[in-house]
């Protein structure tokens, strides 16, 4: 069976199989067979095929690496744990932002605490210009699951829904640049996430806690590993289900 993942993550870098051979050191044959017979390379080749389209093995060759072999991978993808969010350091947020260069992928409630950061709307209308790509996900303030976070985290009722229109006050007009997508849901958020590139922070959320309050991971994007790719899983299903309307306009479910 032919390896469709690694065809389209070719031609999505603009690359042949003759590239491909010449970079990672095989016979074009050989690359050619891993793209129609679905042939699983050597494992050091098939960690520089994975680095050179920028995907992880997993993606790749789901069955190639075993079990036992992403979880053990997927440990060293964890930098570091905070006890909670509000411990991650400024220094390490500006850091993140300043280095994305490809991809900045957020999903968050309200998410006031970033939208208030000076530095977050300058970057974003900086590294846009740069080529940066940005997807952010927002609660819809109406929605049933922000008074439920309310209700949740014992605050008054609309709290939670008055923080996201705060919050959007300060990014929705980030919205109108280039490269900025911007839509709104109405899931119960389980985690925020946040990735810059090849890293990520996620801030897990527990009962009856705001979000400062709850644990955060900081990870690192592992070729063979299974925990970054886990979450960016989760947001590529909130961001399928997510529309550009705020609860003011036609629920417009995009394509």
């Amino acid at each position: 069976m032919a390896n469709e993942r690694l065809r389209e993550a070719l031609l999505r870098n603009g690359l042949d199989i003759s590239d491909v051979a010449d970079r990672v050191g095989v016979d074009s044959k050989t690359v050619e067979r891993w793209i129609t017979k679905g042939r699983a390379p050597y494992p050091r080749h098939r960690h520089a095929v994975a680095a050179l389209v920028r995907e992880t093995e997993n993606y790749l060759w789901p069955d190639a690496v075993s079990s036992e072999r992403r979880a053990e991978v997927s440990k060293s993808e964890v930098i570091t744990v905070f006890p909670h969010r509000n411990d991650i350091p400024s220094d390490l947020w500006r850091r993140l932002l300043a280095s994305a260069t490809e991809r900045l992928d957020i999903l968050v409630l309200a998410g006031l605490f970033l939208a208030e950061e000076p530095e977050f709307t300058k970057a974003v209308r900086k590294r846009t210009r740069e080529g940066l790509k940005v997807r952010m996900i927002f609660g819809r303030p109406t929605a049933p699951e922000a008074d439920k976070r309310s209700a949740e985290e014992r605050l008054a009722t609309g709290t939670v829904g008055a923080r996201i229109n705060n919050a959007l006050a300060l990014v929705r007009p980030l919205g109108d640049i280039d490269g900025v997508e911007l839509r709104y849901h109405d899931t119960t958020l389980y985690n925020s996430i946040f990735r810059f590139d090849d890293e990520m922070i996620v801030n897990m959320h527990t009962y009856g806690l705001p979000g400062a309050h709850n644990p955060a991971m900081h990870l690192r994007q592992l070729p063979a590993g299974d925990l970054f790719d886990t979450y960016m899983t989760s947001f590529e299903y909130v961001w399928a289900t997510a529309t550009e309307d705020d609860g003011n306009g036609t629920n417009r479910l995009l394509p």
